[in-house]
């Protein structure tokens, strides 16, 4: 089925007459983002449709805004009239964007490699606990800060276009997946088991996407960054409610590099990551998130209210 939609896909080309009711912003807003849509895989249908464009009041802005852009960021050259063509890893590249690279991505290094660090050079026996409590929300962090205006300069124009909103969101959000999963995982696995209960290195990949998704999908009505807060703060609430307990109690408090500090959080790790029964829980989130997600798919096509 997937093949025949994609002969269909290449059988449908931009006549004359629709490139030109585009070029003039007449053509009803369907066939529009339906033309936009095929131009990005068709060279063909793009070049008849920039040259409608071209012959346009328009055209000429946008020439002379082309112009001076790629005079601004490079050196005139006998191939300057030529827009190359871009092939299917690049555009996946240039999709991914920010999630891979900037600050993230270099906080993600530090935070493994400094786990395994602190575990082998100082013989610290809580470093497992700590890269569990941490790495289920570092995936909904890169996304954060990997999507939206505040993440992409041409955000907003990238957001109009029939590839932006929530399939560029997705792109993004399986870029930093990409990346933070095996690399926190395997960081995971390299650390020995210095307090005992403590779950294994995997039991973070189920929450870890599921605390993604409800950002994701929270997201969609307050922002990303936003969203990302308020699911990192309910995750690190989550994991200090036994301390709060204590803390009512009058019982003092170990200091966090305590091994009694570590005991209570690997068993609080476990409550929340071992077992069949927390992981089905885990999915089953997962599984309404990814539900509620698909239903709210058309408020990625605007702003949120908090803004992206």
């Amino acid at each position: 089925m997937r093949d025949r939609a994609a002969r269909t896909a290449r059988a449908w080309h931009v006549d004359e007459a629709l490139a030109a009711r585009y070029a003039a912003g007449t053509a009803p807003e369907p066939d529009a983002w339906s033309l936009e849509k095929h131009i990005e895989a068709c060279g063909a249908c793009a070049v008849r449709v920039s040259a409608a464009v071209r012959g346009t009041a328009a055209g000429t802005v946008l020439a002379d805004v082309r112009g001076a852009v790629l005079g601004a960021v490079a050196p005139p050259s006998p191939r300057a009239g030529r827009v190359p063509a871009i092939g299917g890893a690049a555009r996946v590249l240039w999709a991914a964007g920010p999630a891979l690279r900037g600050s993230w991505l270099v906080a993600l290094v530090l935070v493994a490699a400094g786990a395994v660090g602190l575990a082998y050079a100082t013989g610290f026996a809580g470093a497992r606990p700590l890269l569990l409590a941490l790495a289920p929300v570092l995936p909904p962090a890169g996304v954060a800060v990997s999507y939206g205006r505040y993440a992409d300069p041409m955000h907003e124009i990238g957001a109009t276009t029939p590839g932006g909103g929530l399939r560029l969101l997705l792109t993004r959000t399986a870029a930093v997946l990409a990346v933070s999963l095996p690399l926190l995982t395997l960081a995971g696995a390299l650390l020995p088991d210095g307090v005992p209960g403590t779950p294994a290195a995997a039991a973070w990949l189920l929450p870890g996407l599921a605390l993604t998704l409800a950002a994701l999908t929270l997201g969609s009505y307050i922002g990303h960054r936003p969203a990302a807060c308020a699911v990192g703060a309910g995750w690190a609430l989550a994991l200090a409610v036994p301390l709060l307990r204590a803390a009512r109690a009058g019982v003092p408090l170990p200091l966090p590099t305590e091994p009694a500090a570590m005991a209570e959080l690997s068993a609080q790790l476990a409550r929340f990551l071992s077992g069949a029964a927390a992981q089905g829980l885990w999915g089953t989130g997962a599984a309404v998130c990814a539900a509620v997600l698909v239903a709210r798919r058309h408020s990625f096509d605007r702003p949120a209210p908090g803004g992206w």
